[in-house]
Formats: C-alpha cells, sequence, structure tokens
C-alpha cells in the first residue's frame, strides 16, 4: 500500500518564502505555498523606492544557477545590474521575485492561511480563506514583515496608526503623491524615514525629519570610498559584517541582551549614499533627545521633543509618518492558534529557533526577519535566503524523512 506524503506548507510568498519553497520542490518534498508573490514590497513599500542593498545582495537564493537578479535583467531585456554603483528600482526587485515565482514556485497558491493549529493525528491543521482544511507535516512561516509594523508609544494614536489618520506609519503608504502642499513630519533616521522623505519632498511636501536619541542623520560611503583591506560583505567591507553574514551558526549561542541589541544596531540607521544629494537642503532636520508625546487638534498632530540641550519644542504639521521600523512578535501572528503560540519557546517577542531553523513546536520552522533573534541581522535582508533557505530545507528532510 503507497503512503501518502503529507506536504509542508510554506506560508508568505515574499524573498525568503519563494527561496525556501523552491529548495523544497527541488528536493521532491511536496509542498504547498501560500500568498501573494513579492505583496509587503508591491503594496507597503513606497512607488519610486529605490533599494538600498547592491545587487549583488538584492538575490533570492535558488537550488541551481539562473535565477539571480542579473539573469532576471537579460531575460528581461532590461540593462544588467552587476556592481556596486548599480541602483535597484524597487518595481525591478518586485518583477525579479515574480519572474522567480514562476521559475521556480509555478503552483503559488494565492490564498491566506486563517488559522494554524496542532492535528491530533500528528502535523499541523491549516484552514485556507477558501474554507478549506487541510494537514501538513511542516509549517514554515515567512510571513515577512506582515503585522509587525511597530509604533511607539509616544507616538500612538488611539485607534493605531492609520494612513487618512494624524499618525501613520510609513508602511500604509504606496503613493506619496498625496502629501503635495501639505506639511509632513516623518519620524526616523534609517532609510526608510529618509528615502520616504525625500520622496515626499520630490511629490512637493513640505518636510521635517526628526531623529530621536543617538540617531542622527547619516549616509554611508559610496562604494569607491570603502576600506579596501577588509574582506567584502553585501553590506560593505567590515570583520564584522563578514562575519555576521557568513557565519552565523554560532548567533544564537549569544547572551539574549547581546543578540537583540545586535539585530537592532547593525547596519542600523543610515541613509543610502546616494541619496545624500536629495535630501541635504530639500528636507529640514530636527535631532532630538526623545519624542515626549503626540497631541492632536482638529486633526493635526503635534510633536512635544526634548532637545538634546534638554528643552521643550512643539512640532506641528497635517501629519506625522513614523518611519519607526519593525518589532517581531509571535503575539501579531494570530494565524497561528492560541495553544501553538503558548507552547512555542519565545524571547522578547521573538521565537527561539534551534538548528535548521525549527522553533520549540518539532516540525513549525520560521526564516526571515522573526528568525534575526536567533540568527542574526543578515535575516533583515534578502541576501539572508543564501544562508537560511538550504539549511532549513536540509533540516527539515532529515526531520520529517
Amino acid at each position: 500500500m503507497t503512503r501518502t506524503i503529507r506536504p509542508v506548507a510554506v506560508i508568505g510568498a515574499g524573498p525568503f518564502g519563494l527561496s525556501t519553497a523552491a529548495h523544497l520542490r527541488a528536493r521532491g518534498i511536496p509542498v504547498r505555498v501560500f500568498g501573494a508573490p513579492m505583496v509587503s514590497w508591491r503594496d507597503h513599500m513606497p512607488a519610486g523606492m529605490l533599494l538600498k542593498s547592491t545587487p549583488a545582495a538584492s538575490d533570492l537564493d535558488a537550488p541551481q544557477r539562473g535565477h539571480t537578479l542579473v539573469d532576471y535583467c537579460d531575460a528581461a531585456g532590461i540593462p544588467r545590474l552587476v556592481t556596486d554603483e548599480d541602483i535597484v528600482p524597487v518595481e525591478t526587485f518586485i518583477a525579479y521575485g515574480e519572474w522567480f515565482q514562476q521559475k521556480l514556485v509555478p503552483e503559488l497558491e494565492r490564498v491566506r492561511v486563517v488559522s494554524v493549529d496542532r492535528s491530533t493525528g500528528g502535523g499541523f491543521e491549516l484552514k485556507l480563506d477558501s474554507g478549506e482544511l487541510f494537514t501538513a507535516r511542516a509549517v514554515v512561516v515567512a510571513t515577512g514583515l506582515s503585522g509587525l509594523a511597530h509604533l511607539p508609544r509616544e507616538l500612538g494614536a488611539v485607534d493605531g496608526p492609520t494612513p487618512t489618520g494624524p499618525v501613520s506609519h510609513s508602511s500604509q503608504h504606496h503613493d506619496l503623491t498625496r502629501f503635495a502642499g501639505k506639511e509632513l513630519i516623518v519620524v526616523g533616521a534609517g532609510q526608510s524615514a529618509l528615502e520616504t522623505a525625500v520622496l515626499a519632498a520630490e511629490a512637493g511636501a513640505q518636510v521635517r525629519v526628526v531623529s530621536r536619541g543617538r540617531g542622527r542623520v547619516a549616509f554611508g560611503s559610496p562604494p569607491w570610498n570603502q576600506p579596501r583591506l577588509r574582506p567584502e560583505s553585501p553590506f560593505g567591507r567590515a570583520w564584522s559584517l563578514w562575519a555576521l553574514t557568513y557565519y552565523p551558526h554560532p548567533y544564537r549561542r549569544l547572551p539574549a541582551q547581546a543578540r537583540h541589541y545586535l539585530v537592532r544596531r547593525v547596519l542600523g540607521p543610515l541613509g543610502a549614499w546616494w541619496l545624500r544629494d536629495r535630501f541635504e537642503g530639500k528636507v529640514q532636520v530636527s535631532e532630538v533627545q526623545r519624542v515626549l508625546r503626540t497631541d492632536t487638534a482638529d486633526g493635526h498632530p503635534t510633536l512635544t521633543v526634548l532637545t538634546h540641550a534638554g528643552a521643550t519644542e512643539h512640532l506641528s504639521a497635517d501629519h506625522v509618518i513614523a518611519a519607526t521600523g519593525y518589532r517581531v512578535d509571535l503575539a501579531a501572528m494570530d494565524f497561528l492558534g492560541h495553544e501553538l503560540r503558548t507552547r512555542l519557546a519565545v524571547s522578547r517577542g521573538a521565537p527561539k529557533l534551534g538548528a535548521g531553523y525549527v522553533s520549540s513546536v518539532p516540525g513549525l520552522y520560521f526564516t526571515g526577519l522573526p528568525a534575526a533573534a536567533s540568527y542574526g541581522p543578515v535575516m533583515r535582508f534578502v541576501c539572508g535566503t543564501e544562508f537560511a533557505s538550504p539549511r532549513l530545507v536540509r533540516h527539515l528532510a532529515a526531520a520529517h524523512s
């Protein structure tokens, strides 16, 4: 009698989900992949955005040759993006991800997973928004940034960040032209904040960037000014970046405080070298010690800030965009059943992962940003697929053969 092999379920069709699924398929492991391809990039990044990462750091890892960003450029008949001086438009990267999906994950199912729970017969029971129920032998969570937008308490609105309210999150804006003729405050000092500010200013908004604490507005060095006597990594030349990119194996052995600190600070707030000329002289900057609170009157927000000189100032605008990043919080992954979440070992909201990206619940894996607390800051970036995908799939294949 032939035994029916339950498939592996991959939830998410961004870079990490697609890369993982491609490796599973290459090993002949039955897999069902759920989600809209590159949806976070297509719907939650601003139009006109350029990737901070270099072309070499923008490849989705594949189990066979011929599926890099350069390969896509050749197939699409567009100029190759090769050197560190070449800048990748977000529209090109989205098209590359969709091409990768069509080539290597053609049976992608564009449905949403409503719930995941342990199955009484072993494995996991998944419910889809189509109403279908099915059992998977293992589940890979690769949902990217979905549901993880972070809004600090001092910026919080009663109903949370909303695109049309007084305070929003940068992930809620694809079209920044709606701020033409408006006064806009962007809170943050990283690439997201600085590029959002530039795109809004170029669309006709009057923009002020508010950077907090030690987050000074600064820009990286161009490729030709990188130090030459240090090892090369996708993020620049530095021993620490090289080690974190290619040897993140021991990262999960570090104390929790060190791991979480490095995830936040390594490759922290810094604008891309090519953004400086578009920013300086076009965007106002207020570097403050912290934001104390946000008040709203007649729909217009006012930030009360503490300056580095110890004075209190009030900054008003028509709208505030919080480019304050993302926080991993399993509580936000409400598709995971309550019992499943209570059984997961966590560290500051992130799952604790063992070898092969497996969680404390056997058969449940996490990759991408939720894995950063265990495998380091490289998991925040597309090039992390090169390390994560083959190792996760190798562990899964061995554990579930």
